[in-house]
C-alpha cells in the first residue's frame, strides 16, 4: 500500500510541476496587460491540491468458520487531487479528475481466535484512488469564479481481509470557489475550497472474507488552478502609418515613415515591409530620399505579418497595411521680419534695426535698408538708423532680403520721434524768516538781525535778474486783537489810527530791499499770513512760478493804505527820552 501511495503522489507532484512551468515560461515573455478572468475566461483549468475523504460504507463479509463480520470505512486525512479542465465557451466545459486517499500499511490480519481484529480497514488504515470525467460548469465574475460539476469513473479501493484492492463505479457531484490572482499575469489562481459527493460501489468478491460495498463519501479539496488558453481568439493584427514631417517639405528634405503595430501576440515573429515612391526596407520606419523628386503628392505603403518563424501571415489576422502620404513643394522666396529698438526716440537720437530673413531652402540670404526720414546703414541682419536731422513724428523704416536666386521679400516698422518733454515749471522758493519780537516797543521796525536776512534776500533777487520777492508779514493773535478793536474805532472817528502789524513788518522789509539795496520795488510784494508770531517769512519766485498756488493763506497788501516806518533810533522817536537816550 504504502509503494501505491507514493508512486501516486509522485505523479501528482509531477502533473502540478509541468503546469507551473508551463505557466513561468509563458511569464517570462513580455505580454499585455490583462483584464481578470470574468472578462476573458480561460480555456484550460489545471488543478491539483490537497484533498480530505470521509467515507461512510461498511462490506457485509464472514469468516472461514462461517462468523458474519462487517467491514467499515473512516476518515482518511491525507490525500491529493489532479484535475484538468477544457472549455467551450465561457460557462461549460469538460473535465477529467484523478485522487487518491490512503496511508499506512494493513498488519495483523484477523484470525478465528482474534474475531474482528483489523477486519476491513480502520482509523487511517483505508486507501481509494480513482479517475473520473464529466461536464463543468462556472461562472466567471471578476476575481472570483464558482463551478460545479458532474462525473462518472472508476475508484479502486481497499478490500477486507486477504483481498486485492478492487475497482468499481464512482459517481462525483460538488462544486468549489476559484479566486483570481495577479501572479502569472493572471495565470494563477487559488481554489478556495472544492467540496463532493461521492458513491463507490465495488465487488470483492465471494465470502469468506470477501463481499460488496457501497460507499457514500464526502470529499473536500483545496489548492492552485492554472490558467491556460482564453475563449475568445487573440484580435487581429492592426498598423497604422505616420509621416515626419507631416506638412510639405522641400526637395532634399528627407522624410521619415513610421509603421506602428498593435495587437501582436509575444510569442509570434513580427515582419515590416515597405513599397511606394522611395520607401524600402523592413524596419518600422523608412526614410525617403526627395532631393530628386518633383514637386507633388506621394503615397508609400507599409505593411506587417506575424506568426511563427518561416510562417508569417499564413493565418488569419496575422497580416495588415497602412499607406501614409507625403508632399514634395517647388522652392519658395524667402521671408524677413523687421524690428526697431527703441520705437520711440528724441530728435538726434538713434534706434537699432533688426531683421530676421528665413529661407525655406536655406539659401544664402543678403539685406538692405531703407527710411523715410533720418540716415540707416548697414547691410546684415542689424542697422544702425539715426533721427539727425529728420522731422518729429513718424518714420517708417523698411528692410529688404534676397536669396541668390534673386527671390526677395521685405517688411516694415515705425520708429517715433518726439519732442523732449518741457522741463518741470519752476516753484516758489522759502528763503530766511525775520523775527521782530526783540524790540518789545518798536516791534515792527527792521533792525539789524532783519538786515543780515534781507541782504540775502537782494543777493538771491540780484542773482537771478527774472525772478521776484513774495515778503510775508506775520502778527500775533493780541496784535490782531488791538487792529481790530483800532478798526472800530476808525469806524466812527475818521482821523483814528489803525496799526496794520503783519502788513506793516512787510512792507518795512520791502523798503529796505529797495531804499537800500536798491531792488526795483515792482520785484517785490507784500503779503500777510495767517500764522501766529511776529515775524516775516521771505520767498523767492522764480520766473514762471506762481507763487499763490505754492503758498497758500496770504493775503495781498495793498500798499497805499499803509505807510513805511522810517528807520530811525529809538531817542528821535520819543523827544522825552532824548536826555536818558544821551545819558546811555
Amino acid at each position: 500500500m504504502s509503494a501505491r501511495f507514493l508512486r501516486s503522489a509522485g505523479r501528482v507532484v509531477a502533473l502540478a510541476s509541468v503546469a507551473l512551468l508551463s505557466v513561468a515560461m509563458s511569464a517570462q515573455a513580455p505580454a499585455k496587460a490583462k483584464a481578470a478572468a470574468g472578462d476573458n475566461p480561460s480555456r484550460w483549468d489545471i488543478f491539483a491540491g490537497y484533498s480530505y475523504l470521509a467515507p461512510r460504507g461498511t462490506v457485509n463479509t464472514q469468516y472461514a468458520n462461517g462468523t458474519p463480520v462487517s467491514a467499515s470505512y473512516d476518515a482518511v486525512n491525507v490525500g491529493g487531487i489532479a484535475s484538468v479542465a477544457y472549455y467551450f465557451n465561457r460557462y461549460l466545459g469538460v473535465q477529467g479528475e484523478w485522487d487518491f486517499h490512503e496511508w499506512g500499511v494493513q498488519s495483523n490480519a484477523p484470525s478465528l481466535s482474534s474475531p474482528g481484529a483489523n477486519v476491513g480497514t480502520h482509523g487511517n488504515d483505508d486507501g481509494f484512488m480513482g479517475f473520473g470525467g464529466g461536464l463543468v460548469v462556472r461562472y466567471p465574475d471578476g476575481n472570483i469564479t464558482p463551478f460545479a460539476h458532474a462525473l462518472m469513473g472508476t475508484d479502486e479501493v481497499n478490500g477486507p481481509f486477504f483481498q486485492p484492492n478492487k475497482w468499481g463505479p464512482a459517481l462525483t457531484v460538488g462544486g468549489g470557489l476559484d479566486y483570481e490572482t495577479p501572479l502569472f499575469n493572471h495565470h494563477l489562481a487559488i481554489r478556495l475550497f472544492q467540496a463532493d459527493y461521492q458513491y463507490m460501489h465495488v465487488d470483492f468478491g465471494p465470502v469468506p472474507y470477501g463481499g460488496r460495498a457501497n460507499i457514500n463519501a464526502a470529499r473536500l479539496s483545496a489548492g492552485i488552478v492554472i490558467h491556460a488558453g482564453t475563449i475568445e481568439p487573440p484580435p487581429p493584427i492592426t498598423l497604422a502609418c505616420s509621416v515626419n514631417p507631416t506638412d510639405a517639405v522641400f526637395p532634399g528634405t528627407p522624410v521619415t515613415v513610421t509603421a506602428t503595430a498593435g495587437s501582436t501576440l509575444p510569442k509570434l515573429n513580427v515582419l515590416y515591409s515597405w513599397s511606394g515612391s522611395g520607401a524600402s526596407g523592413t524596419a518600422t520606419t523608412t526614410t525617403i530620399d526627395t532631393s530628386s523628386l518633383a514637386p507633388g503628392s506621394y503615397t508609400v505603403k507599409g505593411e506587417v505579418k506575424e506568426g511563427k518563424p518561416g510562417k508569417e501571415g499564413l493565418k488569419p489576422g496575422q497580416t495588415a497595411d497602412c499607406s501614409a502620404t507625403y508632399a514634395v513643394k517647388d522652392f519658395e522666396p524667402p521671408t524677413i521680419s523687421c524690428s526697431a529698438n527703441p520705437t520711440t526716440i528724441k530728435p538726434g537720437e538713434s534706434a537699432t534695426v533688426t531683421s530676421t530673413g528665413l529661407s525655406p531652402q536655406n539659401r544664402p540670404l543678403t539685406y538692405s535698408y531703407a527710411a523715410t526720414g533720418g540716415t540707416i546703414s548697414g547691410t546684415g541682419t542689424t542697422a544702425q538708423y539715426s533721427s539727425t536731422g529728420a522731422p518729429t513724428g513718424v518714420v517708417g523704416i523698411t528692410c529688404n532680403v534676397a536669396d541668390d536666386k534673386g527671390h526677395t521679400a521685405s517688411a516694415s516698422t515705425n520708429v517715433t520721434i518726439v519732442e523732449p518733454p518741457p522741463p518741470p515749471a519752476p516753484k516758489t522758493q522759502a528763503l530766511c524768516s525775520i523775527s521782530f519780537a526783540t524790540d518789545k516797543k518798536r516791534p515792527t521796525r527792521v533792525d539789524n538781525e532783519a538786515k543780515a536776512c534781507l541782504d540775502e534776500v537782494a543777493l538771491d533777487l540780484q542773482r537771478q535778474a527774472d525772478a521776484k520777492a513774495v515778503v510775508v508779514g506775520e502778527s500775533t493773535d493780541a496784535e490782531r486783537a488791538i487792529t481790530a478793536k483800532q478798526e472800530k474805532v476808525a469806524a466812527k472817528h475818521k482821523k483814528a489810527v489803525v496799526e496794520q502789524f503783519a502788513a506793516q513788518r512787510g512792507l518795512n522789509a520791502k523798503d529796505y530791499l529797495v531804499t537800500e539795496k536798491g531792488i526795483d520795488a515792482s520785484r517785490v510784494s507784500v503779503a500777510t499770513g495767517s500764522t501766529d508770531g511776529q515775524t516775516v517769512e521771505d520767498y523767492l519766485v522764480p520766473a514762471g512760478a506762481t507763487f499763490s498756488s505754492d503758498v497758500a493763506g496770504t493775503t495781498p497788501v495793498d500798499e497805499t493804505t499803509v505807510k513805511v516806518e522810517v528807520r530811525k533810533p529809538l531817542a528821535e522817536r520819543h523827544p522825552a527820552h532824548k536826555k536818558a537816550a544821551a545819558a546811555k
